[in-house]
């Protein structure tokens, strides 16, 4: 029996559901695009789709862009309050960000606008809405807090949750001070540095 592979265990035959469905969901997604498209060139013409698709494309990239300044604006901002002095810092009131405050779901409205679709522009359309986006922001956060603390050790999620840092007032970051005030003694294997 040369060159035959050991039997897949059970774990790598059982599939997650999400891997089995996406491809589905995203084949009924383009079917239902294209249906919807063909009903509105039946109904209004071929030149009203056009219109549509790119009037989604140029809608889309303004919200890309509108966003990205807004993430651009809130990072310079982050740096000079970080750069400020402590007693500025205190000064100031520090906002704790809510989920779907970001910039990520107007980002990903941008995107779906830029679709060709007309399923894909009502679903951006509604992420525009503040309630729907913090919805979704919730959502996410929720989704991705439970994978991470469910991650197995030594994957890649177990790396990001070690390596998170919580920011529970803001400007918490656990860490630990090493200070050289006082001159070691040199250890037992200690040599000087050589000098020309």
């Amino acid at each position: 029996m040369t060159g035959s592979s050991p039997a897949p265990t059970a774990a790598a035959r059982r599939r997650k559901p999400a891997r089995t469905f996406l491809p589905l969901a995203v084949a009924a997604w383009l079917i239902l695009e294209i249906w919807l498209l063909g009903l509105v060139a039946d109904a209004a013409g071929g030149l009203a789709v056009a219109a549509l698709v790119a009037g989604g494309m140029v809608l889309g990239a303004v919200v890309v862009k509108r966003a990205g300044r807004r993430a651009f604006r809130n990072l310079a901002d982050t740096f000079q309050q970080a750069q400020a002095s402590p007693e500025a810092q205190a000064a100031q009131p520090s906002a704790g960000r809510r989920p779907g405050s970001g910039n990520a779901l107007t980002m990903l409205a941008g995107l779906l606008f830029m679709l060709p679709g007309l399923v894909s522009d009502a679903a951006a359309l509604l992420l525009l809405l503040p309630p729907v986006r913090a919805w979704a922001g919730r959502r996410t956060a929720r989704s991705l807090e439970r994978r991470m603390n469910a991650a197995q050790a030594g994957t890649f999620a177990d790396a990001f949750q070690q390596a998170r840092i919580r920011h529970p007032d803001g400007k918490v970051v656990p860490g630990e001070v090493v200070r050289d005030d006082a001159p070691q003694e040199p250890g037992p294997g200690h040599r000087p540095p050589l000098t020309p």
